[in-house]
């Protein structure tokens, strides 16, 4: 079945009894969330391994026979399972062909996919299935994303002046998760106010200490290790947050998946690159072109991980924060770096 757009939040976090469901989209930010909330309709905690199994696309490819047995395992404490696939394309079409015809347990079997075509086969066969269904995830738009900053400052207690929200929504949407982050740095800016000003937008969206930051993330999206040392250096003299940091990279590189994304579905690289918003800044569009072209989507989806667990890392636990969020962005400038050598 088809999910309108309408009623895809709402049916991502009450699903009811389907098989499987298939998330895609040119918005990889948002694909993630509604993944993570139809995950969390299942199983509240997302990183429980008694009731979910994660894969890559080529897991499944290889070896079919695991997408089966995980979905017919019973959790030892009881409870329906999930089985998450990420990364998933038309070469998983027929092995969930056979899944669907005759599901082996109760799980509920998350795809998460990229911008596919109308006509791609792992697209068409969620939408026509009856025991499954398709969730697609397009940007937010000037019409949407009014709503979207509003319910995330009414989560925590604020209000946003007419002209604030005008400003705020011109520098966001190329992203649901760069608008969630961008959200919550603006958030932790207000502190204890109540309502957001233009003066909060300006200082905490865009503004010179996140150019800063961005020289990390391109350094790290070069494989420059020289330029990432240097760049982290100094953020350390200025005292800046690991946590800004990483958030500003995992900005950076789901802009880059955005834009691989439209560049699988046809799009030349340059439009690609000029729909982003904000767009990027013109000091930095050299250097974001180049690494367009070096970064793949499997590559990028890795990136990511590193530094959704480097963040995760510096918030639980007691370990240095400048050695967690610099190993993180080593990592990362090692995997295009590996690539090109």
């Amino acid at each position: 079945m088809i999910v309108k757009p309408a009623e895809a939040d709402r049916f991502a976090t009450r699903p009811g009894k389907i098989a499987a469901a298939l998330v895609y989209g040119p918005d990889q930010g948002l694909v993630r969330e509604r993944a993570e909330a139809l995950t969390k309709s299942i199983v509240p905690d997302l990183k429980d391994p008694f009731r979910i199994a994660e894969f890559d696309e080529d897991v499944v490819t290889s070896d079919p026979a695991r997408l089966w047995d995980e979905a017919a395992a019973i959790s030892m404490l009881g409870g329906r399972r999930v089985v998450r696939v990420r990364g998933a394309g038309n070469a998983l079409t027929k092995h969930l062909e056979r899944y669907l015809e005759d599901p082996p347990g109760d799980a509920l079997i998350v795809v998460e996919g990229g911008d596919l075509a109308k006509g791609a086969s792992l697209r068409r066969l969620f939408e026509e299935a009856d025991n499954a269904a398709a969730i697609a995830c397009y940007s937010d738009n000037t019409r949407n994303l009014p709503e979207v900053v509003l319910a995330g400052l009414k989560e925590a207690g604020l209000s946003i002046e007419g002209p604030a929200l005008t400003e705020a929504v011109s520098r966001l949407g190329s992203d649901r998760g760069v608008t969630r982050r961008e959200l919550e740095k603006l958030i932790l800016y207000v502190g204890d106010a109540k309502t957001v000003t233009l003066d909060h937008v300006r200082a905490t969206m865009g503004d010179e200490s996140d150019l800063r930051m961005d020289e990390c993330s391109d350094a790290a999206g070069m494989g420059d290790f020289k330029a990432l040392d240097t760049a982290l250096a100094r953020l350390w003299i200025e005292g800046s947050s690991p946590v800004g940091i990483l958030r500003q990279a995992l900005g950076h590189f789901h802009r880059l998946a955005l834009v691989r994304s439209d560049c699988q579905a046809g799009t030349d690289a340059a439009s690609a690159i000029r729909k982003l918003r904000p767009p990027v800044h013109f000091t930095r569009a050299d250097s974001f072109r180049a690494q367009a072209s070096r970064w793949s989507e499997a590559k990028l989806e890795e990136a990511l991980t590193f530094l959704y667990e480097a963040e995760a890392l510096v918030k639980t636990t007691g370990i240095p924060a400048e050695a967690v969020c610099g190993r993180a962005l080593f990592s990362v400038a090692a995997l295009v770096r590996n690539r090109n050598s």
